[in-house]
């Protein structure tokens, strides 16, 4: 059923291939990158596709050769037949999750949100750890990160921080970290050296453009006050924080990083689209089957997602029961490690729910 659908998908590439050289089309600027790029979303596909059918006819020659009277060539046809099969199984599964629907945020920036939870101060510090960790990760990818909005404590750490993440698979690879992420270890206020498990709230939301979510200025309420530091003290003399609610849904958003009132509403603004577009989706698959719920990760922000052990240098994926014995080059930004993993999972998952 697949290879008939990518017999009309390799006729689209072929297609598109034709018009992107026609000199006309050059002249519709708009026209020509709409489809350049249909055409190199569909590229890693049809290579597959291609590598597929070439290794198919492989296979069909060799067994031919099977039935050769030399023995050599009997031989040889056997040990290229095992390993064109090999290949052929590795493609088709490659095909197989190329095919799986694409998440239609996935290309989008994202706005990172963390958030300590249990365990007061401790908990603050390793959020602003959680959060080096992921501005590391995106310093290697080639990210840009913003700050939209922090609330630092007196020792360093944050009740929360959120920020964007601009660049390339910045949304598909950092989905997966929506969740609680607890940390055991001994804090630095911690005079009797005992083990302490605190915990802190990751939500990772794409970002939202005005076309995906339309807001009614008439929903809004905006609160214009002083912003404040750690420990509430005043760090501004003038009136340029901001405080956003959305009246239908009673989301609120607060920014006050900016010295200007201006910018502090357009980018509480931002998170406030970010949030009713993440609103918007956790709706719509709520009323989808939990089979399909169950094949896209559940996503859910009060799921223990990962331990973070200090001691014993170890981290624990417990979705996927990864463990792994090198916290210190993780926190160092190093996640392709379990971020790879977590993917290849939840394509499977997929993959799964699709066959039955």
């Amino acid at each position: 059923m697949w290879l008939k659908k990518l017999e009309e998908v390799e006729k689209r590439f072929l297609t598109l291939e034709e018009s992107l050289g026609d000199p006309e089309v050059h002249k519709n600027p708009a026209q020509y990158q709409k489809w350049a790029k249909e055409h190199a979303g569909l590229a890693p596909l049809i290579t597959a596709y291609r590598r597929y059918k070439d290794l198919s006819r492989q296979v069909e020659e060799n067994k031919e050769l099977l039935e050769d009277p030399d023995p050599e060539i009997r031989e040889l046809a056997k040990s290229e037949l095992a390993s064109a099969k090999e290949e052929l199984a590795r493609t088709e599964e490659e095909i197989r999750i190329l095919l799986l629907p694409k998440d239609p945020n996935d290309e989008k920036n994202t706005f990172l949100e963390i958030r300590a939870g249990t365990g007061g101060e401790e908990a603050a510090l390793f959020a602003a750890d959680l959060f080096r960790m992921y501005a590391k990760m995106a310093e290697g990818k080639g990210w840009k990160v913003e700050v939209m909005s922090e609330h630092p404590t007196g020792m360093g750490g944050y009740k929360e921080i959120i920020a964007l993440i601009e660049g390339k698979g910045a949304y598909s690879r950092l989905k997966y970290e929506s969740g609680v992420h607890r940390v055991q270890r001994v804090p630095v206020t911690e005079t009797q050296g005992r083990l302490h498990t605190s915990a802190v709230t990751v939500a990772v939301l794409p970002e939202a453009e005005e076309i995906d979510v339309v807001i009614d200025p008439d929903d809004l309420r905006v609160d214009v006050f002083r912003s404040s530091g750690p420990g509430g003290q005043s760090v501004n003399t003038t009136d340029s924080a901001i405080r956003i609610t959305h009246l239908p849904t009673g989301l609120v958003v607060t920014c006050q990083d900016e010295k200007s009132q201006h910018k502090n509403k357009a980018k509480a603004l931002k998170v406030l689209r970010a949030r009713l577009l993440d609103l918007k989706t956790r709706e719509q698959q709520e009323k989808i089957s939990e089979e399909r719920k169950s094949q896209i990760g559940s996503g859910d922000r009060s799921e223990r997602i990962r331990t973070y052990n200090f001691p014993q240098n170890r981290v624990t994926d417990h979705r996927i029961g990864l463990t792994l014995y090198h916290l210190d080059a993780i926190m160092e930004g190093n996640l392709d490690e379990i971020i790879d993993p977590l993917i290849a999972h939840f394509q499977a998952e997929q993959l799964k729910a699709g066959e039955n």
